[in-house]
């Protein structure tokens, strides 16, 4: 290997190792670094809220709750609406044809697979919807106070860390998967990314 060659690599080591690491810049930006913490924390809520023991209930305007998950037992992908054309109607709890109470009591059954049951059981206002959305979709749904109830961050997390019906998603009886995480757990993580300026993913 001639001397002309030699110095030429050399010189482009010592280049490479001189340029500036520009991913570590970006990480040692602060502003930037919180907002990552802060998407990371709220990519924890968001496998909650999209999971299928919340998701399920939180449907479109069909007024129709969902079966999906692997509770189920269904093809990966695949899910079903609720058996025996249960429909929530505009009122969301059943009243105007089959209340959600003739089958769902104030607590679970204790057969698997039986009804899930607690307080107040019905679908999720319309407005909130989060069947089959998007984690930025579902981010500005739940800063939106037409579309979450009329309620702040804060009482937002109240509202995740106290209500019975919410609570079922991690206890929802014999044979179903449970939603990630914990209630404290995930209240920690929404009020540490309300907290950072709520900031919703690209997608």
């Amino acid at each position: 290997m001639n001397v002309a060659l030699i110095t030429a690599l050399a010189l482009s080591a010592l280049t490479a190792s001189l340029a500036p690491d520009t991913q570590t810049e970006r990480a040692a930006d602060p502003a930037e670094a919180a907002q990552l913490t802060a998407l990371a924390e709220w990519d924890k809520v968001f496998e909650v809220f999209s999971h299928p023991r919340c998701a399920n209930c939180h449907v479109p305007a069909d007024n129709r709750p969902r079966w999906s998950g692997a509770s189920y037992q269904l093809t990966e992908g695949e899910w079903a609406y609720h058996g025996m054309n249960v429909d929530g109607g505009d009122s969301r709890d059943g009243r105007d044809s089959m209340p959600c109470s003739t089958c769902h009591a104030t607590s679970n059954s204790e057969l698997p697979h039986g009804p899930p049951g607690a307080p107040h059981w019905a679908l999720a206002p319309v407005e909130m919807v989060w069947w089959e959305q998007s984690s930025r979709q579902i981010c500005e749904q739940i800063k939106d106070l037409d579309r979450n109830g009329g309620r702040s961050l804060d009482e937002v997390a109240a509202h995740i860390d106290h209500d019975a019906l919410v609570h079922w998603g991690w206890e929802p009886g014999p044979g179903r998967e449970p939603a990630p995480h914990s209630v404290e757990e995930t209240v920690a993580s929404f009020t540490a990314w309300a907290e950072a300026g709520a900031p919703c993913p690209a997608e």
